[in-house]
């Protein structure tokens, strides 16, 4: 079921954003050679409680950590581990936050002190710009195909693939909500958007191949060709004339 938010709801979706907009930066800044996905995990739990939040990701689904930190192949949800980063390595965090009960999700790929790998480099720009241009085209009436299309085109016109087995998502009281946002799709289909629907966008794009595999820990899933992947996010609401980024 959609659900519109009141402006309530609204304020304290705000202030779950704000709070993992620290979190964002503060993990961006931590990622050197070095760091484990441990030590950012633990810096988030901190962040989250001296906020007065609480950890979304943590016990979703069995989930085991607070946020999610995946490693060049890994397209989304890896598990914070001890092995530290290494120059050159492609880091994806995906984490979020609840405030009475209502929830941000957000997610960022960076390479770990270097930007020598142009094809790298290019991936991360197109990832980024393709969530960019789907939020340019929000407002009420705008349809979830057009948000698919808008970013399909763009990232396959660059070269890069999209995985469909994951998408974006509605957000509010429960961290995934209807409607399903996917990153590809045909313009002109699907549901409108309404002021006060609250949802996140969030491509995840790879190099060679939309294909992946599981790994046998049952989360992880990572390029079938073994070539780098990326993944920005963020929580939007729709407004009554165009949209506001709440994280």
């Amino acid at each position: 079921m959609i659900t519109i938010k009141t402006e309530q709801e609204i304020e304290y979706m705000r202030k779950a954003g704000v709070v993992l907009k620290q979190i964002h930066q503060e993990l961006r800044a931590m990622i050197k050679p070095g760091v484990t996905g441990i030590m950012l995990n633990h810096r988030a739990e901190e962040i989250i409680a001296a906020n007065d939040c609480q950890p979304n990701f943590k016990g979703l689904y069995g989930f085991p950590a607070s946020i999610c930190v995946s490693l060049n192949t890994v397209l989304v949800h890896g598990i914070p581990n001890d092995v530290p980063f290494q120059v050159g390595d492609l880091v994806s965090i995906d984490a979020g936050c609840a405030y009475k009960g209502y929830n941000s999700d957000g997610a960022f790929t960076i390479i770990v002190d270097s930007d020598q790998n142009p094809e790298h480099v290019k991936l991360l720009t197109v990832t980024e710009t393709a969530l960019t241009k789907a939020m340019a085209i929000l407002k009420p009436g705008v349809r979830i195909g057009d948000i698919g299309a808008v970013i399909q085109t763009y990232v396959e016109g660059e070269g890069f693939y999209l995985p469909t087995e994951f998408t974006g998502h509605g957000i509010g009281h429960s961290l995934h909500e209807d409607p399903m946002i996917p990153n590809v799709g045909s313009a002109g289909t699907g549901l409108r958007l309404q002021a006060g629907i609250t949802i996140c966008i969030e491509p995840m794009v790879q190099i060679g191949t939309k294909a992946i595999k599981m790994l046998d820990d049952g989360w992880t899933p990572v390029s079938a060709l073994g070539l780098a992947s990326a993944h920005f996010e963020h929580t939007i609401l729709i407004t009554e004339t165009g949209y506001e980024v709440l994280t």
